[in-house]
């Protein structure tokens, strides 16, 4: 509803003096004017911006000359106008064609001059008409027409009085909503009797636009001008809720900044006065830090920007704590700050060779590194990954790396890694967002070229929803583009040229391939048994004592001893199990030492049967040639080496092939190659070939329950294939391993010096290898190999002419 609602309490007293207030008109005084006869020709007034309802007061300004004309004669005479609204509000000087239908008879109140000029003029709507045609158009229009009488109204009607009271009700509402009309129009509406000038009470104060308030005029049925009424009040009165609660909104939420902001201004004068505020005080210390820094125009550009920014913030603010984050971050990464380092070949083999023993050739990989670096003269260092099984001395010889250059060591673990966040950080929109791992780590090194160990980087996992890690490493482990390096989180690039990259993995087999592309491969094999003791003696022992507190002078371990702990109680190609397995008998004497009970200060069987109770690794051991068809072969796992048996029996049959063992595809199909290569060269073993249709053949690896794969078992199952189909006895000692082709050739395999290692523990003397395996046992330091024959073949007939004996088992089967 709209302002007009002020009209009605207006002090009528300058009007003339028989009324001191607005009428408002009573159903008696409504049936009156009803009855009232109009003159046949009247006067009419055109309407710009408003619609005269029967009954209602309103103040009217006159401003062109016809108007005022029509006023003044009017007032003169009996003072009845008719009133019609212009079809356009924006037309200045309307025709008749320009004017509704549809008008109102007024009475004219008042007419009054005002200082401006203008001239208003108080007028009260009296009833309806319709012109019939108009009479006149100069000096101002006059029509003749006729009136309009309402519909009749059933007053017991029900549903009539509940209309009534919602349209009553309605438009309290809206007047307690609404700051412009005065409290008092509320009284007004609810002291009107007449159920007519009501509805046209609240269609006249309707806010609406005028062609609306034209159409509600010209309805004659009362129920359904209070119908459209009621659907309008219920729309204004929802806007304006909506209206009063937005308001209301933005009230609190002014109040509550306003309340922040006083706070925080008595919080800064109070700080002040105890000696600065915080947040300025670290601002100053991020300044102070600043002027130190060595870096390109760029990254200075960027930080005093985003240093503005945050002394800009409110320190209340959510994103001032990830401003404040990132203002630091820059200011501490260690943009060209390197750490001089030392590159004495004499003093890295020193330091290479005190931490660990044995890995002769990996460790002349690395010096060959660092001689290619001391002669370059440039801080790009390569990228390299040091591949083995658990426990052989990855992670610790990227840490002796770092001590022997002189270069500052961090250690990444990348086992589990499945969101590529972690490595590029978080883009500063985030809540909480931070910087990558990278970086971070950097950071806290505060060094631009440190020894980066990226540890276990074969269980970084793949493509998930949270990105590809791996994808991520590709530019973090390229020469090419690492000088480069986009984080999230800086949104700047940071050069990662200058790092040692050192990468540690259990197996490539899990590592992309284009990753694989971008490092050198370095391979570190299990340690042997003369190596194992070495280990054991420098490093694994001095140091368990140290950390149990526990002098050299209280335990020892002969060698002896040693050699049984790592034959019996361990199965691996490192030496971590071996470690605790020190630590577990120094324990077990440190119980002693402190209750200060008598003990064995030299550890011997007696203690490990004690300590360590019984075996739990039996020493492998080759088994005798008395049985045909059984031949050891040599195996590789990811614990270091060991031998299995190969067995073959025949039975009478039709000559099928069965294979039984837990064996995977490519130990079968070396196992089919073997057989069809025996088939097709009968002869030269002297064999019938009639036999291989009358006999099944079984081969079986034991132990069941253990799968096994792999191409190196094929010249053992050709040997115990020959054996069983010619009943001659296998050269006692021996183990061999070798892939084997369908043309008769033996290739070289893998995994050779855990195959020796496993060879010498089981007690045997020759070994048949491919001559292409020679290579890998040349690398093999004499002392290690000493009492071993090694055969090199490369013919699968060579094989069986050394292993294969003249003399049959005994009690042969007969074929």
């Amino acid at each position: 509803m709209n302002s007009e609602f002020k009209n009605i309490m207006l002090n009528f007293s300058d009007f003339n003096s028989e009324a001191e207030f607005i009428p408002l008109l009573s159903s008696e005084e409504e049936d009156q004017l009803d009855s009232e006869k109009i003159p046949e020709h009247i006067p009419i007034l055109p309407l710009r911006n408003t619609v005269l309802f029967p009954g209602v007061v309103i103040p009217i300004t006159v401003g062109r000359e016809k108007s005022i004309k029509l006023i003044q004669d009017a007032n003169k005479k009996d003072k009845i106008i008719g009133v019609i609204a212009q079809k356009d509000i924006d037309v200045e000087d309307p025709t008749k064609d320009d004017l509704n239908k549809v008008g109102t008879v007024a009475h004219i109140l008042k007419v009054l001059k005002m200082p401006d000029e203008s001239t208003t003029v108080i007028i009260q709507g009296k009833s309806r008409f319709t012109v019939l045609e108009y009479v006149q158009t100069e000096p101002y229009f006059k029509a003749k027409v006729t009136k309009i009488f309402n519909d009749e109204i059933d007053i017991n009607d029900k549903g009539f009085g509940a209309l009534l009271s919602s349209l009553k009700d309605l438009s309290i509402q809206i007047i307690k909503h609404s700051p412009n009309i005065p409290s008092e129009a509320s009284f007004a509406i609810n002291n009107i009797e007449s159920h007519v000038f009501l509805i046209n009470f609240i269609s006249s104060n309707l806010n609406v636009s005028v062609l609306e308030k034209q159409k509600i005029l010209e309805i004659t049925d009362i129920k359904e001008r209070a119908n459209i009424l009621l659907s309008s009040l219920t729309k204004e009165l929802q806007m304006l809720e909506l209206k009063t609660q937005i308001q209301s909104k933005v009230k609190v939420d002014l109040d509550k900044q306003q309340r922040d902001y006083l706070l925080n201004q008595q919080l800064k004068t109070i700080q002040e006065e105890l000696g600065g505020a915080p947040n300025e005080q670290e601002i100053s210390e991020i300044k102070k830090k600043a002027k130190n820094k060595k870096w390109s125009k760029e990254v200075g550009e960027t930080f005093m920007k985003e240093l503005k920014k945050l002394q800009r913030m409110n320190p209340s603010a959510a994103e001032h704590s990830i401003q404040m984050n990132y203002v630091e971050t820059l200011v501490e990464l260690p943009w060209d700050q390197i750490t001089k380092g030392n590159y004495s070949l004499q003093r890295a083999q020193k330091i290479l060779d005190q931490d660990h023993y044995g890995l002769e050739k990996v460790k002349e990989r690395i010096i060959e590194h660092l001689a290619v670096m001391k002669l370059k003269d440039d801080m790009r260092s390569p990228i390299l990954c040091f591949v083995g099984p658990p426990g052989v001395g990855k992670t610790s010889l990227g840490k002796s790396i770092a001590k022997a250059v002189k270069r500052k060591y961090i250690r990444m673990s990348l086992g589990g890694l499945r969101d590529e966040s972690e490595l590029r950080g978080h883009r500063k929109t985030y809540i909480g967002a931070m910087p990558g791992r990278i970086i971070q780590n950097l950071k806290k090194a505060k060094s631009s070229n440190p020894v980066f160990v990226l540890d276990e980087i074969d269980k970084v996992s793949g493509n998930n929803i949270s990105g590809d890690p791996q994808a991520a490493l590709l530019e973090i482990l390229d020469p090419e583009q690492n000088f480069a390096f986009y984080d999230n989180f800086l949104e700047i690039e940071y050069d990662l040229s200058k790092i040692m990259f050192i990468a540690t993995a259990n197996t490539l087999s899990t590592v992309h391939p284009a990753l694989r592309d971008r490092m050198e491969i370095i391979d570190l094999s299990g340690y042997l048994l003369e190596e194992k003791i070495e280990i054991a003696r420098r490093h694994l022992i001095p140091k368990q004592l140290k950390e149990h507190g526990v002098n050299k002078s209280q335990v020892s371990f002969p060698k002896n001893i040693i050699e049984k702990i790592i034959d019996d109680y361990t199965r691996e190609a490192g030496v971590r199990s071996l470690e605790k397995n020190f630590a577990k008998i120094i324990r077990n004497k440190a119980k002693y030492i402190v209750m200060e009970d008598e003990y064995n200060k030299k550890v011997d069987g007696k203690d490990l049967q004690t300590i360590m109770g019984p075996s739990v690794f039996q020493k492998d051991k080759s088994i005798s040639n008395n049985i045909a068809g059984v031949v050891t072969g040599l195996a590789w796992t990811a614990a270091g080496g060991d031998i299995l048996f190969i067995e073959v029996s025949l039975s009478k049959g039709k000559g099928n092939l069965t294979m039984t063992g837990n064996l995977g595809d490519v130990m079968k199909e070396s196992a089919s190659l073997a057989f069809e290569y025996l088939k097709a060269h009968f002869k030269i073993l002297n064999l019938d070939p009639e036999i291989f249709e009358k006999w099944n053949v079984h081969i079986h690896v034991p132990e069941g329950a253990t799968p096994k794969d792999g191409p190196s078992a094929g010249i053992t199952i050709f040997t115990a294939l020959a054996s069983a189909f010619t009943q001659r006895k296998i050269k006692a000692k021996l183990a061999m391993t070798g892939e084997i082709t369908l043309r008769g050739k033996v290739l070289p395999v893998g995994g050779i010096k855990e195959k020796i290692l496993a060879a010498k523990r089981a007690k045997i003397t020759d070994i048949i290898l491919s001559s292409e395996n020679r290579k890998n046992i040349e690398e093999i330091k004499a002392e290690y190999i000493q009492g071993l024959n090694f055969h090199y073949v490369d013919e699968m007939i060579e094989v069986v002419e050394i292993a294969l004996l003249k003399e049959k088992v005994k009690e042969p089967v007969s074929l």
